[in-house]
């Protein structure tokens, strides 16, 4: 068989239906958590019920709250789970052919940073709803005091928060460009559907984007100050926007695009392209 065949053939090989069912619950658990996030600094914004603007983890311990919010944990915890599995099969067995070059390598290990981030999130959630952990500091502090406790600290702390802001601004142009559009299933999707994933992605990306820049630079800030109490998640760029000009109109618009965002995790979720062989 000659390499060419063999190419062609590794190119249809699809990802196990199960593996794909836990990618997508995985995506929809994304989803909900950033709706949570989304929707709390939304009534923030407005005033509503107490509400303020947190980051992931906080957001876990609101739904804690919650009537069944224990139950609803353990959805989400398991969902996570199954996204960070998703994530590491998307590191280790490129079913979608992101290649062994420098740029498909950086991707995939993007994909294994991406897991080992949920991963510690999944885990929240699950030690949150078993009553295992009542509270929690800041993540962005606690990884910011272990880095800075190693040789060259400053500088780690500082190259993550330049990574971040890459991060950041790749969601930006991504969302602007309408790339993510490229990553669903189109032909199995309605007008409506199609219409709704291309709107709350393009805004919901370049959202989160902003968002995590600001998280990138204040990781920055902690490097040059060498101040871990400086380190600052989704919740202080969230709390920054606020304290703007028209802060709370700022602050609204982010969280309505956090909202966006959500929307679009759960549409990719039905209709992700888990693979890129047999009409995907």
């Amino acid at each position: 068989m000659s390499q060419l065949t063999m190419k062609s053939n590794e190119a249809s090989e699809e990802v196990k239906p199960w593996v794909r069912r836990m990618g997508r619950f995985g995506y929809m658990s994304k989803g909900a958590v950033y709706g949570i996030v989304g929707i709390l600094a939304l009534l923030a914004a407005l005033g509503v019920g107490g509400g303020e603007t947190t980051d992931t983890s906080g957001a876990m311990q609101q739904v804690a709250s919650l009537p069944f919010g224990e139950i609803l944990l353990w959805i989400v915890g398991i969902g996570l789970f199954f996204y960070v599995l998703w994530e590491i099969v998307r590191a280790i067995f490129d079913p979608q052919r992101k290649g062994n070059d420098a740029k498909g390598i950086a991707t995939r290990l993007a994909y294994a940073v991406s897991g080992v981030i949920y991963a510690g999130l999944a885990l929240s959630a699950i030690q949150i709803a078993m009553n295992a952990r009542s509270g929690g500091g800041n993540s962005e502090q606690t990884i910011s005091a272990m880095l800075l406790g190693q040789p060259f600290g400053q500088w780690l702390v500082g190259i993550l928060g330049a990574g971040v802001i890459v991060f950041g601004l790749y969601n930006i142009y991504t969302g602007y460009k309408e790339k993510f559009m490229s990553k669903l299933i189109i032909k199995d999707m309605s007008e409506s559907e199609k219409k709704l994933a291309r709107k709350s992605g393009k805004i919901g990306l370049i959202a989160r984007g902003v968002v995590l820049s600001m998280v990138g630079f204040f990781f920055i800030q902690t490097a040059m100050s060498a101040n871990p109490d400086e380190s600052k998640g989704l919740d202080g760029a969230l709390g920054e926007i606020a304290s703007q000009a028209y802060g709370q109109v700022l602050l609204g618009l982010a969280a309505l695009g956090l909202i966006l965002y959500a929307v679009y995790e759960i549409i990719r979720g039905r209709y992700a392209r888990m693979n890129f062989g047999k009409g995907e």
